[in-house]
């Protein structure tokens, strides 16, 4: 069986922690930024992680050797 290919893509939206789960950023933080507060914008700045639901399939499907 071949290698499996990593998208590339998502390696670069995505890193993964040292107990396994995958960091990502915030959308909404491109522009159109006027009418955001600054409460809201500050909040958007940080990274969060990726919800359980989806991890599993992001992973196995994205990131294979995750």
């Amino acid at each position: 069986m071949p290698k499996l290919k990593t998208k590339k893509a998502a390696a670069k939206r995505f890193k993964i922690t040292g107990t396994g789960q995958l960091k990502r950023h915030k959308s909404n933080t491109q522009h159109i930024l006027g009418k955001k507060s600054t409460k809201r914008k500050r909040k958007l700045r940080h990274a969060t992680l990726v919800d359980k639901t989806v991890l599993k399939s992001v992973k196995k499907k994205l990131l294979p050797y995750a």
